[in-house]
């Protein structure tokens, strides 16, 4: 997978005066179903999350609330996307190595992701993942 399939997604937004609402429909607004739903919250100033890839795994990541950092990287080319909207999403496709950092205070991270948990799926060792990735 190239890091040029990782973007953006406008996500639909409808204003309202009494609060604005958006929504995801699978396989309409993102290139995949969703299997499961996770987020992250209360992250520790300084923190970092991620630090892994997943072999088949496609995510949506959203900031739901505040703001943090995405950098990707696909062992041949890295970008950093800033995630403060929640109206947006970064897609990620497989194959993708991630790490989330610089987590505003009260930022909520929320996932939707393709497939169940499966440990299986994950590279938690950047070299052993640049070792795949240069082999392909």
């Amino acid at each position: 997978m190239s890091l040029k399939k990782c973007k953006i997604i406008e996500l639909p937004k409808i204003s309202d005066p009494r609060g604005n609402l958006t929504f995801i429909e699978e396989m309409r607004h993102i290139p995949f179903d969703i299997r499961r739903v996770y987020y992250t919250y209360d992250v520790p100033g300084g923190a970092d999350r991620g630090g892994h890839a997943h072999k088949a795994l496609h995510q949506l990541i959203i900031a739901m609330s505040g703001s943090f950092d995405v950098k990707l990287d696909d062992g041949r080319n890295k970008k950093k996307f800033h995630l403060n909207r929640s109206y947006q999403g970064l897609y990620v496709c497989p194959m993708m190595w991630r790490d989330l950092d610089n987590f505003s205070s009260g930022s909520v991270c929320m996932v939707l992701a393709s497939n169940l948990y499966e440990a299986s799926d994950y590279y938690r060792d950047y070299e052993e993942f640049i070792s795949v990735v240069s082999s392909k």
